[in-house]
């Protein structure tokens, strides 16, 4: 039997959601839990690893369990998150076909990086970018929507090799701003490691005139060597916000 977990984190605790030797990770304490309530090993697949300090709205997952098992999932629910730490949420869990894949199943993402334009704030430390610096607002939405379409971001992700030759599509970038908040959604078919937060953080290096917008247009498309930009957003701004199947 193949069920389909729902969950949502805090990753300000977490050396991210992929389980790694003497590292606390969101998937191994997940995994601790179901293993105990099954009294065997439960391996979860997540739909995608998120890294240290990162935070997710709806991560999706899915393992398996003995077809011989009844499994009262209302029960499972309330029982895992009884016995999880305060920082992570199961959302929901159900029964889906041995075909469908947390990982490969899905279609799209949407994440969600968080700013807060003002230096300090005790209650938002952990759950967004506290970036004081005096930005241009029009010239960072300018910046962004130039990641929008199909490109290759070799340039803009530290993963070494990659199947795709670093080609992804951005559906949609969206900035909003209320106050001293910024939100700024990204939709796409997938997302490399460290990739949005290395186009937040050259994008804000445009709009505080560090660099100019042409940085950008240089290093997206580039045939030339990859050459990874040095500007990175940290990591307690991003939010896996939905995953879409």
């Amino acid at each position: 039997m193949r069920i389909h977990g729902v969950c949502s984190y805090n990753g300000a605790n977490y050396s991210g959601w992929q389980k790694q030797i003497n590292e606390t990770s969101v998937q191994k304490e997940i995994e601790k839990v179901l293993s105990t309530i099954f009294n065997t090993e439960i391996n979860i697949q997540g739909s995608g690893r998120t890294d240290a300090l990162v935070h997710a709205n709806n991560q999706h997952f899915h393992f398996e369990v003995n077809d011989d098992k009844k499994v009262d999932l209302d029960r499972l629910l309330y029982s895992v998150n009884s016995m999880l730490p305060e920082d992570i949420k199961i959302k929901s869990f159900e029964v889906v076909d041995q075909e469908w894949h947390a990982r490969f199943s899905a279609k799209a993402k949407r994440y969600i990086y968080k700013v807060k334009t003002i230096a300090k704030d005790p209650f938002n430390t952990n759950l967004m970018w506290l970036n004081p610096h005096p930005f241009d607002y029009d010239l960072l939405v300018k910046s962004l929507k130039l990641f929008e379409g199909k490109h290759n971001f070799q340039d803009f992700t530290s993963k070494e090799e990659d199947d795709d030759n670093f080609v992804r599509e951005i559906s949609s970038i969206e900035v909003n701003k209320l106050g001293d908040d910024i939100s700024i959604s990204f939709v796409g078919n997938g997302f490399m490691r460290y990739q949005i937060r290395f186009m937040v953080g050259t994008a804000f290096a445009v709009a505080t005139k560090d660099i100019d917008i042409s940085y950008i247009t240089k290093h997206l498309d580039s045939d030339k060597p990859r050459e990874i930009t040095h500007y990175k957003a940290p990591g307690q701004g991003l939010y896996l916000d939905e995953v879409y199947y």
